[in-house]
């Protein structure tokens, strides 16, 4: 893809600080990180989000995933890591390109996480659950 910042990334046509790299991912520091550390772990071919990327290429993620993330953790001493990966403009994802946020994070913060809102009876979590079971 000629105008995605990921790819120019990946091709080396833009800057940035890489902390890993292998045959199939890239992993950057983030440019607005959240905690420092933060670091952005990309699937180097172009793919939009998790719905287009290849399985194969999926299957192979999880072990970079945790090298990367063992090394941010102990890289900035970390109490913890927050995996994020947005999919779909309404969920975040601000770049059409399948990368996850590693997010180290730290005792006195001041992040939170978002609230959840239980169900509002048990014949709606049994509505959805069917709902996704179906999809399959």
């Amino acid at each position: 893809m000629n105008d995605c910042v990921f790819c120019k990334i990946v091709k080396g046509k833009l800057p940035t600080n890489k902390i890993y790299e292998d045959g199939n991912f890239l992993a950057i520091l983030d440019i607005n990180p959240v905690n420092p550390g933060h670091s952005l772990l990309m699937i180097k071919n172009h793919h939009k989000n998790i719905y287009e990327t290849p399985d194969e290429i999926l299957c192979k993620i999880g072990p970079v995933l945790k090298k990367i993330s063992n090394a941010v953790k102990d890289g900035v001493g970390a109490d913890g890591i927050n995996i994020i990966m947005n999919n779909e403009e309404i969920s975040g994802q601000m770049i059409p390109h399948t990368h996850l946020h590693v997010i180290p994070r730290f005792a006195n913060d001041g992040f939170r996480h978002w609230l959840g809102k239980p169900y509002p009876n048990k014949e709606e979590t049994i509505k959805i659950t069917k709902k996704i079971r179906n999809s399959f």
